[in-house]
């Protein structure tokens, strides 16, 4: 199949799924590298955020999983749901954590609770303390999502692996959406894209010029397609926003004017995948970038310089935003996870600015996982479909 003729684009879906993050592992602060109790991660804070992204319209908040600090996932989706009113929680699962039926009655406890409102974000870095190998960790992760299926969508759970011998009543993981929630995944490794194309819903991929994007879309849809399979694509980013780009590049070089080269090398080498190819994918993109840090206009890569993981931002003002997401979404990325330095203050500027702009949707619905029950209030929203 010649890349020029793969459909990336998903033609029933028109504008995005567009969603905030949840920093329940800590690094919600003003200026990378210095700690503010101000931010720390607690409830408190991180539920505050959760429910002010609710409050002002977006469709979905990714609410991560790191071992280091912070705050557990499952437990935090579980406590802060019944508080909100739209929005739907994207939790990550590291796989291996958690006996794989166990895991199912967690997930589908979580999505009675939340009438379908719950996505899940596939994980497959290491546990802690563990060495494995990538191709391991991903057949694991293959086989925990392969019997979390067989607990939705049949009467029993019958399964042989690597990893996982089973024979047991599927009852107790019966979740609330039809066949299960919606499973997103980040990865790149060819295990990773082979396990994201035969059993994910929405890949997600860290910032990278457009042409890389359109290469790793590419790439997952030929090989979805070898499964009889379509793939919806997603884009993980932080944003600066302000009202001129002056102010707004102003603004990016100030998160990381306190930052040492040293303590945002120890920053970013305490995550759990530090060295995995996708972070070293965003340390190459660093060094292709200009000297002011911008690798293509108004994708600005400093920030990388104390993260792990996602490590560039979309900078500009309101006009050159909306104009950057909707280049991307005529490549045909339909799902965006912001984030922003602090979290409450950027999710509510991004708000005002940027999401009455955009037409948005819940994937879940989208989908068809779940039906609209209530129109989306008009506090900050972009409009509904």
């Amino acid at each position: 199949m010649e890349n020029s003729k793969i459909e990336i684009r998903s033609p029933h879906l028109e504008g995005a799924e567009v969603s905030w993050f949840a920093p329940i592992c800590n690094g919600d602060d003003r200026y990378l590298g210095e700690r503010s109790m101000d931010h720390k991660s607690t409830f408190e804070n991180a539920s505050e955020i959760l429910l002010t992204a609710d409050k002002n319209g977006f469709r979905n908040i990714l609410c991560p999983s790191s071992y280091q600090v912070g705050q557990d996932t499952l437990p935090f989706v579980a406590a802060v749901g019944p508080m909100t009113k739209q929005i739907n929680l994207l939790a990550a699962v590291r796989c291996g954590e958690i006996h794989p039926p166990m895991l199912g009655r967690t997930l589908a406890t979580i999505d009675h609770i939340l009438k379908g409102r719950f996505v899940i974000n596939i994980i497959s870095s290491p546990l802690p303390g563990e060495e494995m190998s990538s191709e391991d960790r991903y057949q694991r992760s293959r086989e925990v999502i392969e019997i979390l299926k067989q607990g939705w969508t049949q009467d029993e759970i019958d399964y042989k692996g690597q990893f996982y011998n089973m024979k047991l009543s599927s009852d107790p993981v019966k979740p609330y959406q039809n066949g299960g929630p919606l499973l997103y995944f980040g990865g790149y490794s060819p295990a990773a894209v082979d396990l994201c194309a035969e059993h994910c819903d929405v890949y997600l991929m860290w910032p990278e010029t457009e042409g890389n994007l359109r290469k790793l879309m590419e790439n997952m849809s030929a090989k979805a397609a070898s499964y009889g399979r379509k793939i919806d694509f997603g884009l993980r980013v932080h944003v600066v926003v302000r009202e001129t780009e002056e102010e707004a590049r102003e603004y990016a070089d100030s998160i990381v004017s306190k930052l040492g080269v040293e303590q945002g090398k120890e920053m970013r080498e305490r995550a759990l995948d530090a060295k995995s190819y996708g972070v070293s994918r965003q340390a190459e993109m660093r060094e292709i970038a200009e000297d002011d840090g911008y690798v293509e206009p108004n994708m600005w890569t400093g920030i990388g310089r104390g993260r792990s993981g996602c490590g560039a931002a979309l900078v500009g003002n309101p006009d050159q935003i909306v104009e950057k997401l909707n280049r991307y979404m005529d490549m045909g990325i339909r799902a965006f996870i912001f984030s922003g330095y602090p979290h409450k203050e950027e999710c509510e500027r991004f708000a005002k600015l940027v999401l009455p702009r955009l037409k948005t949707f819940s994937m879940p619905i989208a989908q068809g996982k779940v039906s609209e029950e209530e129109p989306m209030s008009p506090l900050g929203a972009g409009t509904r479909i």
